[in-house]
C-alpha cells in the first residue's frame, strides 16, 4: 500500500487532519467534539504519516517522545482540577478569566485547559502505541 501517490499525499493529508483536530478540539466547548475526538484525529494523522514515511520521520516530526506528550497532558488535566480547589470551590469547577489581547477580550477557562490536557494524553498514548506496532512490523 506504500505507493508513490500515498507517500506524496501523506504529508498534506497529515497537515489537514492535524488542523481539523485542533478545530474539533476548540469547538468542543459549545458543539460536539473536544479533546478526546480531536486527539484521536491527530493520532490517526500521525499514524498515516508513519505508514507513508516510516517511524523515524514521525519521531522527528513530533520532536518529543509520545509518552512525554501524554504525561504533559495528564499534568495539565490534573492542574485544571486542582486550580478549582485552590480557589475554594469544588473539584473540577470551571473557572474563567477574560484577558484583553490586542483590544479583544478572550475568554479562557480551566475547562479548556482540561480539554487540551485530554487531547495531549490521547495523542501521546495512541501515537506511542501506533509507533510501537509499526516498529515491530518493520523488524
Amino acid at each position: 500500500m506504500n505507493t508513490l501517490i500515498f507517500r506524496t499525499i501523506a504529508p498534506v493529508l497529515t497537515a489537514l487532519m492535524l488542523l481539523f483536530s485542533v478545530f474539533v478540539l476548540l469547538r468542543g466547548h459549545n458543539e460536539p467534539g473536544g479533546g478526546f475526538i480531536g486527539g484521536l484525529i491527530a493520532a490517526s494523522a500521525l499514524a498515516i504519516f508513519g505508514i507513508a514515511r516510516g517511524v523515524g520521520a514521525v519521531r522527528r516530526a513530533i520532536i518529543f517522545h509520545p509518552l512525554s506528550v501524554s504525561g504533559a497532558g495528564l499534568l495539565m488535566s490534573c492542574c485544571a482540577g486542582l486550580l478549582s480547589i485552590g480557589f475554594g470551590v469544588p473539584f473540577m469547577t470551571g473557572l474563567w478569566i477574560y484577558p484583553e489581547i490586542s483590544g479583544v477580550e478572550v475568554p479562557l477557562s480551566t475547562v479548556m485547559l482540561f480539554d487540551i490536557g485530554v487531547y495531549l494524553v490521547v495523542v501521546g498514548a495512541i501515537t506511542s502505541i501506533a509507533l510501537a506496532l509499526e516498529e515491530r512490523e518493520v523488524e
